[in-house]
């Protein structure tokens, strides 16, 4: 194989892997530190591999501040019901979720409530059934998981793998060409 094709093999699978990486959701958020905003809608991003919407809402002391929420990706979102206009700047909504760990102005939701009704937000966190508990006792925020088994994340995507194994077929390919040129 060339060295031009070789490193433009090698550029597509570190893009590829960058694009489709996901961070599990213990590593940004806590689950310990349930947060419920209620605010107006300020700006939207219906993106991949997290819809991220932006709510201005009122802390404490009564200072706005604006929020910067995770949801799960457009696909999980749109199996649960959701569409790119189901939320537009502008719209009043309350929020439950958790905190992020580094980022005191950052969020993970689990559900939105919009004009009365409420929709879950594909959420990457699932509850060991001990804290499923504890949330449904203090009605905070509560995942999807199950009597404590860990599960993957909804969000979580073989993507990344298929694109590596995808790249490597095709570094192997470009290897046979060359060695029978």
């Amino acid at each position: 194989m060339g060295k031009r094709a070789c490193i433009a093999v090698l550029a597509a699978m570190m893009w590829t892997a960058g694009v489709f990486a996901h961070h599990p959701f213990d590593a940004e958020f806590d689950s310990n530190q349930p947060v419920n905003l209620s605010g107006t809608v300020t700006k939207v991003e219906w993106q991949s591999p997290h819809v991220f919407t932006y709510i201005d809402a009122k802390d404490a002391q009564g200072k706005v501040v604006n929020w910067k929420v995770e949801m799960g990706s457009p696909t999980d979102l749109m199996k649960a019901g959701w569409t790119r206009t189901s939320l537009k700047a502008g719209d009043p909504v309350a929020v439950k979720g958790w905190k992020s760990k580094t980022n005191p102005t950052l969020a993970n939701a689990e559900s939105f409530t919009i004009g009365g009704k409420t929709m879950m937000a594909a959420s990457s966190f699932h509850a060991p059934s001990d804290q499923l508990a504890r949330a449904d006792n203090n009605a905070e925020p509560r995942g999807t998981g199950t009597s404590g088994t860990q599960e993957l994340p909804s969000t979580a995507s073989p993507l990344a793998l298929y694109a590596l194994l995808g790249g490597l077929s095709l570094a192997g390919a470009y290897g046979l060409r060359s060695r029978f040129r």
